[in-house]
């Protein structure tokens, strides 16, 4: 049906048809797809058959590699050569498909055996379906006079990725060729059907497009040249014939188009009903928001309500246990036997560690309420991760070393947030050390791109790999088993992956079952000053100890770093004609019988609470004992004060370690629980303050009426008057204006510390306190020197 000249702007042109819809596309498409299908098959059966010579080709090369490797293996198994079996074993894993390999004895032993990680790929998945993820083979060994005396067996473990990549290779170069080939076909008999097909129709339907049927109904379509006796040249007379009709085909358009304008009119009346319905929508839609505004306020509620919940439980748990670790605190003071000194200092660790765990869960509630908070100040990294080793050195068991190990790159100070950066090493630590009962454990530090890279290593009971997507789940451990078995509460690894999250860090582990685990935590922190080189030192040191243990590799690592000549010996016997200025050894069994034979001075590394008894250690004397972890400033300095023959620095006096400086002031404690009176009265006692009670702020504003005093230690919650009302009431009399009032409270949630300096007190001391943290407050407000007028 044809347009109306004032219609054929809006007429489809010949050359507007898109590719896809030419009937010359067509015809090649189809041509193609009969080649293309074809040719798949054919490829398919290529690769097939490829398949097929590849898979005989893994068992056939490595059989032929174990035939080669028979007879080495035989003689080796036949002499128990442990050390030409580890040579031929790391041998067969150079080849890229072997993964492991072993040659075990006749009695079941693995003389040697090593291994390595598969290779991995994207495309890995399809290989493993092909030809399996991995093949085992066995050669039973045996000599060649008598091959009925079995010697053993080579094992091979083979990874077929490394065949089945090539054959992937293959596959696809097959199957892309033959699509290659199928488009050049399709593109040659594209152009070859337009010039037979497209082309006249083209010209004809651009004659059609042009013809005015107003103006010359009658004029006869023309035929395109050469094709008056084929298909085109029919449908030309068909057309022709058409024409005759077009006056009724015009109206029949007519009659069409006012069959759409009454389509067009419902479609305006269904248009107007889904608006009304949209309308209707609109407003349940503002109910619902009405309704979440309303679960909203219902769910900050219950928050509030949770954090006033653990304000309580922290303050009801706080109050008893400081009364609890300040008793025992002045009890460990006084004079104790040593049974009685024991009881109580495990007394007083067991309510330390209780401590602990009320300060992860609030630590966790800062975390899910958003309110935890980062300092960024310098500290020395280093130092920091030696000391948390050295203070968790008794948690090791007699039989693990603990080492820590800093690399030289590392810088001498970083800025970051030292107490969470503690926290994250100290749950690491702990962990390790619980789980380990024999080997080693290893804290490392080194830069890493990402900042500062922490890993915690230990030859502990490992972890499942069922376990590990729960290992970071709040309260909840591996198993059962290993809460009856080692104890704890599951909120330790938790919280550290939330502490590195926070400071923009992340924690990984990787861990096998049986065999141990690797914890690391990368965190971002800036370098702001870089390592600091100590003074050279002069001379020879040797070492007694095994080149697996930590020991060895911190010396190795740093001994020639400090100028010193070092070399490492297995066995005391290796001395014989060597001299050296100092001996070095984590062993105390030789040292008697090498002390017959070496003057040199001895430096003896042990564990925690293992060094020599007096008269022992007199024996031996030059010695000088360290304890393991050995840190890199004791280390230098034992080094410095041997070589240089320096004097032995003289301890302490026992009134200088044991208690602080003296203070004669006056200091005024409001608290209404006995217990916790009768703890801070007795250390404040003892640090020579006079010390006034009142039990509760009433009381308090009466008492700085009557008596003059140096400093107000001011408990939050108590009857008949708070701490925060008589602070205020302090402050807004104006009559001491300069009195420091100090916060002793048992609620630790983060928004306290800022509800005590509004209410107008100076400082903030959390329940339980220790001595040393009651010595610190009292060293700012209140100076040994100070005395009350």
């Amino acid at each position: 049906m044809l347009a109306k000249p004032s219609e054929q702007g809006q007429i489809l042109r010949p050359m507007d048809i898109p590719l896809t819809q030419r009937l010359s596309f067509k015809q090649a498409s189809l041509t193609v797809l009969v080649a293309f299908i074809l040719g798949t098959v054919l490829s398919v059966i290529q690769v097939a058959t490829d398949y097929f010579s590849e898979n005989e080709s893994i068992d056939r090369e490595i059989k032929a590699l174990l035939e080669i490797s028979h007879s080495p293996a035989a003689r080796i198994a036949y002499n128990i050569d442990a050390e030409l079996a580890q040579e031929l074993v790391v041998g067969l894993v150079r080849s890229p498909a072997v993964i492991r390999a072993e040659i075990v004895d006749n009695n079941g032993a693995v003389l040697a055996g090593v291994g390595r990680p598969r290779t991995e790929s994207d495309f890995r998945i399809f290989s493993d379906y092909l030809f399996g993820e991995r093949r085992e083979f066995t050669d039973p060994l045996y000599i060649a006079h008598a091959p009925r005396e079995a010697l053993g067996v080579l094992r091979l473990e083979v990874d077929t990725f490394a065949f089945g990549s090539h054959f992937l290779r293959r596959a696809m170069f097959t199957l892309v060729s033959g699509f290659v080939r199928s488009l050049a076909l399709s593109l040659i008999l594209l152009v070859l059907f337009y010039s037979m097909l497209t082309k006249p129709l083209v010209g004809l339907i651009r004659a059609l497009s042009e013809r005015d049927t107003r103006t010359a109904p009658d004029d006869r379509v023309p035929c395109p040249p050469g094709h008056e006796q084929d298909e085109i040249g029919v449908l030309v007379g068909v057309i022709n014939r058409q024409l005759a009709s077009l006056a009724t085909e015009m109206q029949q358009r007519r009659e069409a188009d006012q069959r759409l304008n009454q389509y067009l009119a419902e479609l305006e009346n269904i248009v107007s009903a889904r608006t009304a319905e949209l309308k209707a929508a609109n407003s349940r839609l503002s109910r619902y928001n009405q309704e979440l505004e309303v679960a909203r306020s219902t769910a900050l509620e219950m928050a509030k309500a949770r954090a006033a919940f653990l304000a309580n439980m922290s303050h009801e748990i706080r109050t008893p246990l400081n009364g609890l670790l300040g008793m025992l605190d002045l009890a460990l003071d006084g004079p104790l036997g040593a049974e009685q000194r024991r009881q109580l200092q495990i007394a007083h660790d067991s309510g330390s560690v209780l401590v602990e765990l009320l300060n992860d869960i609030l630590d966790l509630s800062k975390f899910e309420a958003g309110q935890l908070e980062l300092e960024q100040i310098p500290f020395d990294l280093g130092t920091l991760l030696e000391d948390t080793a050295n203070l968790l050195s008794q948690n090791a068991a007699p039989g693990v070393e603990l080492s820590c190990l800093i690399d030289p790159r590392l810088p001498s100070r970083v800025i970051g947030d030292p107490t969470r950066v503690r926290q994250v090493v100290s749950n690491l630590l702990s962990n390790a050390l619980k789980f380990t009962r024999f080997g080693r454990v290893d804290l490392r530090a080194a830069p890493s791109p990402g900042g500062v890279l922490i890993t915690v290593r230990d030859t502990g009971i490992g972890i499942s790999a069922d376990a590990l997507p729960k290992l970071f789940q709040p309260f909840s451990q591996a198993s059962a088993g290993i809460t009856r078995q080692f104890g704890g509460t599951g909120l330790g690894l938790a919280l550290t992956r939330h502490l590195c999250e926070a400071m923009q860090g992340q924690l990984d582990v990787k861990s096998q079952e049986g065999v141990g685990s690797l914890f690391s935590a990368e965190l971002p922190l800036v370098e702001q000053a870089p390592p600091e080189p100590r003074p050279p030192l002069a001379g020879k040191v040797i070492a007694l100890c095994s080149a697996k243990s930590g020991l060895a590799e911190l010396l190795g690592t740093w001994l020639p770093l400090w100028g010193l000549a070092f070399e490492r010996l297995d066995k005391a016997g290796e001395l014989a004609g060597l001299e050296a200025d100092l001996l070095i050894s984590d062993s105390a069994d030789c040292l008697e019988n090498l002390r017959r034979h070496v003057d040199a001075p001895i430096v003896l590394v042990t564990g925690y609470g293992s060094f020599l008894p007096a008269p022992r250690a007199a024996t031996l004397t030059p010695l000088h004992q360290l304890a393991r972890p050995v840190s890199r400033g004791a280390l230098y300095q034992a080094l410095r004060r041997v070589l240089l023959k320096l004097p032995e620095e003289a301890p302490a006096s026992p009134a200088a370690t044991t208690e602080p400086g003296q203070r004669q002031g006056r200091v005024l404690l409001v608290e209404d629980n006995a217990v916790n009176q009768l703890v801070a009265r007795g250390m404040l006692s003892k640090l020579g303050c006079e010390v006034l009670l009142a039990n509760h702020g009433a009381e308090a504003l009466a008492r700085l009426e009557q008596t003059a005093v140096d400093l107000v230690l001011m408990d939050c919650n108590m009857p008949v008057m708070d701490g925060y009302e008589a602070t205020r009431r302090i402050r807004q009399s104006g009559r001491w204006p300069d009195l420091p009032v100090i916060a002793l409270t048992a609620n630790a949630l983060p928004d306290e510390r800022e509800r005590c300096r509004a209410a107008g007190m100076n400082d903030y001391l959390a329940k339980p306190f220790r001595r040393e943290e009651l010595v610190a407050l009292l060293d700012t407000w209140l100076p040994a020197t100070q005395a009350t007028p």
